[in-house]
């Protein structure tokens, strides 16, 4: 008579299978209510070997992952954020969806609910940096703060942040006194300019994120009066891109509990899906050390 363990251990994992562990390490019910998370494409009852991880859904990354007979594209960016009217491929998201379907490649998407899980995205980058004693940046646990083992100037503590991230084409930016101390740092993986209240509330004497914006940034210089939380834009590829290896081997410890998840491999993307290419003129305008009161440097 069959063994029925023995039997299991033949059987190949299926794609609920891994939806099911991402979900209990991502819940989809912790997203925001605008976002567009979970699966998006693909068959629960198709069997899955081989797991790409990656940033964005471009069309470069798909391209990686039917290369390499990846069965699912897990990627932390959704592919349809806004309503679309048409796949055709005459759109690159058309044609982008056109090729998951063709090569049989499931896409699920973690995207804010993997922003506020233990260990999310931010939490991967104060790791990152060193940072101990963290704690949540907001109530939601979108962010996180934490504190260095030593105060360093801001100038050192950059060129810390640049060592530990991704290199990126455009490198990062740098609001504040070059010479101020800094020990307690708020985070923000991704996006964070709608967070200042957050990070003046919090203490921190510098705020590391990225996309930081021309006015919601001179506003808040101006409220710190030249003062701390001095800013720092690392750029959105290179603060959340971290996360991916962090997924990578929660969702295999994950996944290790089922006999069949000895068959599956899993690997980040090989490719960079920051959109920049170079950039020109860095630092052609050098304002004063001594910053102005207001912080208002041009």
């Amino acid at each position: 008579m069959d063994d029925p363990a023995r039997e299991h251990e033949h059987h190949d994992l299926r794609l609920r299978d891994v939806v099911a562990a991402l979900e209990s390490l991502y819940p989809l019910d912790s997203a925001a209510d605008w976002d567009r998370v979970g699966l998006v494409t693909g068959d629960l009852d198709q069997p899955v070997r081989r797991i790409l991880l990656a940033l964005d859904p471009t069309l470069a990354v798909i391209d990686e992952a039917r290369e390499w007979g990846a069965d699912v594209l897990v990627t932390h960016h959704p592919l349809l954020l806004r309503g679309v009217h048409s796949v055709a491929t005459t759109s690159a998201k058309g044609s982008s969806v056109t090729a998951l379907v063709r090569a049989g490649v499931a896409l699920w998407v973690g995207h804010t609910n993997a922003d506020v899980a233990e260990p999310g995205v931010s939490t991967v980058l104060a790791n990152a940096l060193g940072l101990t004693d963290q704690r949540p940046l907001s109530g939601e646990n979108a962010g996180r703060v934490g504190d260095l083992a030593a105060p360093v100037s801001l100038a050192e503590f950059a060129d810390a942040v640049a060592a530990a991230l991704p290199a990126t084409a455009g490198g990062i930016r740098v609001s504040g006194d070059p010479e101020g101390t800094v020990r307690t740092v708020a985070v923000m993986g991704g996006t964070g300019d709608d967070r200042f209240d957050d990070v003046r509330a919090s203490g921190a004497d510098v705020y590391v994120t990225a996309d930081l914006r021309h006015h919601p940034v001179l506003e808040a210089r101006e409220e710190a009066r030249g003062g701390r939380p001095y800013l720092i834009d690392a750029g959105h590829w290179a603060t959340e891109s971290l996360w991916l290896e962090s997924c990578r081997e929660r969702l295999l410890a994950t996944l290790g509990e089922l006999a069949a998840a000895t068959r599956v491999e899993a690997r980040v993307s090989t490719q960079r899906t920051e959109p920049w290419t170079f950039v020109v003129g860095a630092n052609a305008a050098q304002p004063d050390r001594a910053v102005p009161p207001t912080g208002g440097v041009s």
